[in-house]
């Protein structure tokens, strides 16, 4: 007869508690590469604006004109500025998620380890089980009955 293992309910918890850690962990990262694209974009949108400008200035262009560029320019700062801090954000949460997953994955393996000990000690159990049985029936087969006469 096999005995359940009694942490059975708590390995399964565990489980699902280190597979949603692990999809957490997924999106945290993938909104972190999200993050750090849009930066990489507007980094890259400002130094084409500051080429432009750069052109519209060698080319002799109103004040006004370089006005609205430099006020552009302004913005695409502050918009850089505040996704980098998006970034450092996205940052400490995957930084979280990880540490969160970690917490998850070493409480299953501890559990997991518990599960293993237990099926070795059943099966050692079954085998111990086994042999007595099979001792039991060549002894029975091979012994020689005495004779009375």
């Amino acid at each position: 007869m096999a005995h359940n293992f009694a942490l059975q309910p708590l390995l399964e918890l565990m489980q699902e508690r280190t597979d949603e850690a692990s999809r957490r962990l997924g999106q945290l990262i993938a909104a972190e590469q999200n993050s750090r694209q849009q930066l990489s974009m507007l980094e890259e949108y400002r130094n084409e604006y500051v080429e432009r400008l750069r052109q519209a200035t060698q080319a002799g262009t109103t004040r006004q004109i370089i006005a609205n560029y430099q006020e552009f320019l302004r913005r695409i700062e502050e918009a850089i500025e505040q996704q980098t801090k998006q970034v450092r954000q996205s940052e400490n949460n995957t930084l979280r998620g990880q540490q969160h997953w970690r917490t998850q994955n070493t409480r299953l393996k501890a559990i997991d380890t518990l599960a293993i000990r237990h099926e070795e000690k059943l099966r050692k159990h079954e085998d111990k089980k086994a042999q007595k049985l099979l001792d039991e029936f060549t002894t029975r087969k091979f012994s020689t009955p005495k004779d009375d006469s």
